[in-house]
């Protein structure tokens, strides 16, 4: 019998990010399903993702990603007005300045999204197999 587990990954450190990172490199994310949210400090982000962790490349899972404790969120080279758009995520990196960190989504096509936190508070969800 063949089970299936829906994966929930939560980052507290950089080295957890980046494994976060490697299972979202090459996802798909439609600028319509960013949400950030100021009043709760929290960024959504709903996307479909290849199911790496299971060397099955070919099959693609819906998950969110959950930030909080941010304190900032801007974009460079995405037109927040055109909700149809599909960013292509290449990479999550993240730097630690004095008292915060700057959390850097790396798209293809020089696209580019920096958040600043407090701390580091990251949750993948899997939605459905």
């Amino acid at each position: 019998m063949d089970k299936r587990y829906l994966k929930k990954i939560i980052a507290q450190t950089p080295e957890d990010l980046k494994i976060i990172s490697a299972c979202c490199s090459e996802a798909k994310i439609l600028v319509s399903e960013i949400k950030y949210l100021p009043l709760n400090k929290i960024i959504l982000i709903s996307l479909t993702r290849l199911d790496k962790e299971n060397e099955n490349d070919n099959k693609k899972i819906n998950s969110i990603l959950k930030f909080e404790y941010v304190d900032s969120f801007k974009s460079k080279n995405i037109n927040q007005n055109k909700p149809e758009l599909v960013l292509e995520l290449i990479a999550i990196d993240i730097f630690e300045k004095k008292n915060f960190y700057e959390i850097f989504f790396i798209f293809s096509q020089n696209r580019l999204i920096t958040l600043k936190a407090e701390v580091i508070e990251v949750t993948l969800e899997d939605q459905k197999y």
